[in-house]
């Protein structure tokens, strides 16, 4: 099988801004492995796993390609295509077929589409599924959530932490106006971006700076002072590398964000909703946290990470 090899360094600024920073259709062009992957993947046999651009999302589409060729399905990867608006449009067109995707803000998304600035009601697990499941269009399935989950996270250093004694977000508010926040470009739409930060907690920043979603550019400016706090991953394993301080969220600005399967429905099969489940089965919190920790910080390649994942779990 080919693939796409993941760039996954997250301590590195220099390791590029990861293609698709949510940018446009040129992102799901460079970040492709020259596979096909024309409208008609799903009717040839094959089925193209895309990815976010982060590396755990593209670790967990390694996870998949491998499980699906381990059952018999061939699959390909186009792996680090962008934000959701750019990757969710390529798998509405059947450009890729499936995607490692995460409950809350994808209902979230699919809600705005119907009425901008709509959130789910639910901020547990089982709740948000089942309000996901009620909101997405007909030619998409979700397979089983996993118990694995990763939620965006504001997150500061531990000086800024003491300095303005920061423990949970809404601590942000009086002080905020002389900060500066840096996260992805669509986080100053998302609801649960800057507009949800503002009605949730009340808290505006006196700057926005647009980076990457979650990752080296993101780590770099918050390390480094460009920014005074950034959006991470609550994985991500350099906030224990770098003692950084992921704020609580007591109002569930950020809802469960458990790891499921995002599948064209025309894709669904036996084959495929049993072997996929299998792997969200098989991962939780901090089996996924350890292996992004061997891509991020041992910088392992990520297909080998994934290979080992599956065969200690019997889904090669």
């Amino acid at each position: 099988m080919k693939r796409t090899p993941l760039i996954a360094s997250l301590t590195t600024v220099a390791l590029l801004g990861l293609a698709g920073c949510g940018g446009g259709d040129e992102a799901l062009e460079s970040d492709s492995s020259g596979d096909s992957g024309s409208g008609d993947s799903g009717s040839s046999g094959e089925v193209v796993v895309g990815s976010a651009n982060f590396p755990e999302n593209a670790l967990l589409a390694e996870i998949y390609a491998g499980a699906l060729n381990g059952a018999g399905v061939e699959a390909t990867t186009k792996l680090n295509i962008g934000s959701r608006e750019v990757y969710i449009p390529a798998i509405e067109d059947a450009s890729i077929d499936i995607l490692p995707e995460y409950t809350g803000v994808l209902r979230d998304y699919f809600l705005a589409e119907e009425e901008a600035g709509a959130v789910g009601e639910s901020s547990d697990s089982e709740g948000v599924y089942s309000e996901l499941t009620d909101t997405l269009p007909e030619e998409l399935t979700v397979l089983d959530y996993s118990e694995a989950e990763d939620k965006d996270a504001v997150v500061v250093t531990s000086e800024t932490a003491e300095e303005y004694d920061l423990t949970e977000i809404g601590d942000l508010a009086e002080v905020a106006g002389d900060l500066t926040l840096g996260g992805a470009p669509e986080w100053k739409t998302r609801q649960t971006g800057l507009p949800g930060l503002e009605e949730v907690y009340g808290v505006v920043f006196g700057d926005f700076i647009e980076l990457d979603a979650g990752g080296p550019q993101s780590l770099g400016a918050l390390l480094n002072g460009r920014v005074d706090a950034a959006n991470l991953f609550t994985t991500d394993p350099n906030i224990a590398a770098e003692d950084l301080v992921p704020l609580e969220d007591p109002d569930a600005l950020f809802a469960a964000q458990n790891i499921v399967p995002l599948l064209r429905s025309e894709v669904v099969d036996d084959t495929v909703t049993e072997t996929l489940n299998s792997v969200s089965e098989a991962l939780d919190t901090e089996t996924l946290g350890a292996l992004v920790t061997q891509v991020v910080i041992d910088k392992e390649d990520p297909q080998a990470v994934a290979e080992q994942f599956l065969a200690d779990n019997d889904l090669a």
